[in-house]
C-alpha cells in the first residue's frame, strides 16, 4: 500500500496528472464553500436534533459547529461527486505505468450517473447517522474512520476496476480483498481529514487505487496459473 501511494505522489508532477489535479482542487473548493453554506443555514434555520440541550450547544457554538460538521461530511460529499471527473485521473496513471493494459469498457451516462448518485447518498446517509456518535466523544474517531474508509475503500475501488470489468465482477474482486480495500479506504479518508491534503486526496486516492487494482489482478492472474499447473501435475 505505501508503494502505491508513493508512486500516486510522485506522478504529481505528470503534466496530464497536474492538469486533473488543478481542477480537482477547484471542484473540490467549491463543494467545501457549498457545504459549509449549506451547512450553516441548516444549522440556523431549523432544529437539526430532537435532544434539546444539544440544539443549544449547537446555537451557542455557531459557526464553529458549523465548521466541524462541514469538515466531517466533506469526505463523503467531494467523494462521491468527483467520481466521472477522476475517471480521467486513472487512466493518466495506467497510460504511465500499465500501458499494455487493454483499452477500458465503455460505461454508459446511465450506468456512471446512477452509481455516482447511489454513492453520494450512500455516503451522506451513513455520515449523517455517524454524527450520532458525537456524543460519545472516545469513540466517535474510530467510527467515522471505520465508517469512511469502508465506503470510500468500495467506491474508489469501483472507479478504477469498472473500467474494465462489469459490475458484477467488479464487486466479487472487491469483496475477494475486502480487507486490503478497506486499508486502503482508510488512508483516503484520513487523506481527506487533512487540512489542504483533502483538496488533493482524491488524485491521490484514485491513482493510488490504480495501482492497488492491478496489483489484485497479478496477484490473481498469478494464483490461477499456478493452480492451473499443479492441476495439471496432478493429472499427469
Amino acid at each position: 500500500m505505501i508503494g502505491a501511494f508513493a508512486k500516486a505522489i510522485a506522478q504529481l508532477d505528470d503534466p496530464r496528472i497536474l492538469r486533473l489535479l488543478m481542477i480537482s482542487v477547484l471542484i473540490a473548493l467549491g463543494i467545501f464553500i457549498a457545504l459549509w453554506v449549506s451547512v450553516g443555514v441548516l444549522l440556523t434555520q431549523t432544529q437539526v436534533f430532537e435532544i434539546g440541550w444539544l440544539d443549544a450547544a449547537v446555537d451557542v457554538l455557531g459557526g464553529l459547529a458549523t465548521i466541524v460538521i462541514t469538515w466531517l461530511l466533506f469526505p463523503a460529499v467531494v467523494s462521491a461527486t468527483v467520481g466521472i471527473f477522476l475517471d480521467r485521473v486513472a487512466g493518466a496513471v495506467e497510460a504511465r505505468h500499465y500501458p499494455a493494459l487493454p483499452a477500458p469498457r465503455e460505461q454508459g451516462f446511465e450506468e456512471i450517473v446512477v452509481t455516482t448518485a447511489m454513492f453520494l447518498v450512500v455516503m451522506l446517509g451513513v455520515n449523517l447517522a455517524v454524527l450520532v456518535f458525537l456524543l460519545v466523544p472516545p469513540l466517535f474517531p474510530f467510527v467515522f474512520v471505520a465508517a469512511n474508509g469502508y465506503l470510500i475503500g468500495r467506491e474508489y475501488f469501483e472507479l478504477v476496476a469498472l473500467r474494465r470489468d462489469v459490475p458484477e465482477v467488479a464487486r466479487a474482486l472487491r469483496l475477494r480483498h475486502r480487507g486490503r480495500v478497506f486499508v486502503v479506504g482508510v488512508a483516503i479518508a484520513l487523506l481527506l481529514t487533512v487540512p489542504f491534503v483533502n483538496l488533493l486526496a482524491p488524485v491521490i486516492g484514485t491513482a493510488a487505487m490504480v495501482h492497488i487494482v492491478e496489483r489484485i489482478r497479478r496477484d490473481a492472474d498469478g494464483a490461477d496459473r499456478g493452480g492451473g499447473g499443479a492441476n495439471q501435475v496432478a493429472m499427469g
